[in-house]
């Protein structure tokens, strides 16, 4: 009776804290240690005095470390298995951060920016893996949701933080020793949960098994990612910046703009808690459709109705759902579209997501200053549009791939 009992609370266990673990890790990689560049641009460029072009380009370290994180974690997880990056992303983002908060010129803060941006990719594709192997199917999508969500959490504790910081009269470098805090936190309670919950490393595959990574509802994945990677890099470098150069809004410091944008983005961000049960009532097509829309409409309301609360209050609640919804519909999509291999399906997802990320700051930065920054945002919004009308609704299914 004891042996059967046995699993059945590890179950249990495993249900619950599991996508609390991965709710903490993400709250932290995808919060301050991803976004935390774009929260104090305005700060950074009057401390280092950076262009817009070079705001791009560390914006751009900040997700090339994101992609390098990504293919460390699928090495790692195929030896160690989950728990391993897990807990070296989350001490990349406690040294990074660190790191981003005794920066005394751009170089250090660049490498600070690329280290901690790194745990996003280290900590997120494993929790996929430790999903699928220690839940059954039916919980799977809504733990995915809760853990995908830990990113509005994250953002919006870090915007909070920067403003009271910033409304203290202390320096900014006091928010990044709170953040670095936060990873250290972060680590010590994922290193608790995930020694607790039996998960395997990933098996070897063979090289045919990389055929239905290929496939057309694959392709439709991957133009998801790759359009919200570019047009959610663009606003987390830029959109602060837009909004506060515009003069802020009125009844608020303008020194204030960044953090209410970004805690707008976060709060709002928590709309992905119910991607899962979305999913169920109107299918994916729809929903994917209306997370692109909802970025369109974020980027279209930065370049028109900056300076204004409805242009913050619009594209910045936009954003946060057009993110954290996608993000979720990425990680369950790809975990239903290959069963048999989870990780290494949301591995390549991430990769077109990362791909976006680098891509998305530095043409951002040049055509900011080529152009302005309206078109600029404008064109940014065009993209999300563009794909929302034009990707196959015969490919936006969660079928398994079988093939190429």
């Amino acid at each position: 009776m004891r042996s059967a009992a046995t699993p059945l609370r590890h179950a249990i266990a495993a249900s619950t804290t599991l996508p609390a673990a991965g709710f903490v890790a993400t709250m932290v990689s995808f919060g301050p240690a991803r976004i935390g560049v774009g929260l104090f641009v305005p700060r950074f460029r009057e401390e280092f005095s950076m262009s817009t072009a070079t705001v791009g380009v560390v914006s751009s370290i900040g997700f090339a470390g994101f992609l390098a994180g990504l293919l460390v974690a699928q090495a790692l997880l195929g030896r160690h298995g989950p728990a391993a990056p897990v807990l070296l992303g989350l001490t990349a983002a406690t040294l990074g951060m660190g790191l981003v908060g005794s920066a005394t010129n751009i170089p250090a803060l660049a490498a600070g920016v690329g280290l901690a941006a790194s745990s996003a990719g280290l900590t997120w594709s494993p929790f996929n893996a430790a999903v699928h192997h220690a839940l059954p199917d039916a919980t799977r999508p809504a733990a995915l949701s809760r853990i995908s969500s830990g990113t509005g959490a994250g953002v919006a504790l870090a915007a909070i933080a920067a403003f009271a910081v910033a409304q203290s009269g202390w320096p900014w470098r006091a928010s990044w020793v709170v953040f670095a805090a936060a990873g250290l936190g972060a680590l010590v309670f994922n290193r608790a949960v995930l020694r607790r919950i039996a998960t395997s490393p990933a098996k070897p595959r063979r090289a045919h098994q990389w055929r239905g990574l290929f496939g057309p509802r694959a392709r439709s994945l991957a133009t998801l990612a790759c359009v919200m990677g570019t047009t959610s890099a663009i606003f987390i470098a830029f959109a602060a910046e837009r909004m506060t150069q515009a003069g802020g809004v009125a009844g608020l410091p303008r020194d204030a703009t960044a953090a209410l944008v970004f805690l707008l983005y976060g709060v709002c961000g928590l709309s992905g808690l119910f991607t899962g049960r979305l999913r169920r009532r109107i299918g994916l097509a729809p929903l994917v459709r209306g997370a692109l829309l909802a970025g369109a409409l974020s980027a279209g309301s930065v370049a028109v109705l900056a300076g204004s609360w409805a242009g913050l209050v619009l594209s910045s609640g936009l954003q946060g759902l057009h993110v954290m919804v996608t993000s979720a519909i990425v990680a369950f999509w790809s975990e239903r579209l290959y069963p048999a291999r989870p990780s290494l399906g949301f591995t390549m997802a991430l990769l077109w997501l990362a791909a976006g990320n680098m891509l998305g700051p530095v043409a951002g930065g040049v055509a900011a200053e080529l152009v302005g920054a309206g078109p600029m945002f404008l064109g940014s919004a065009a993209a999300a549009l563009l794909a929302a009308l034009l990707l196959p609704r015969r490919h936006l299914s969660d079928r398994p791939e079988t093939g190429p």
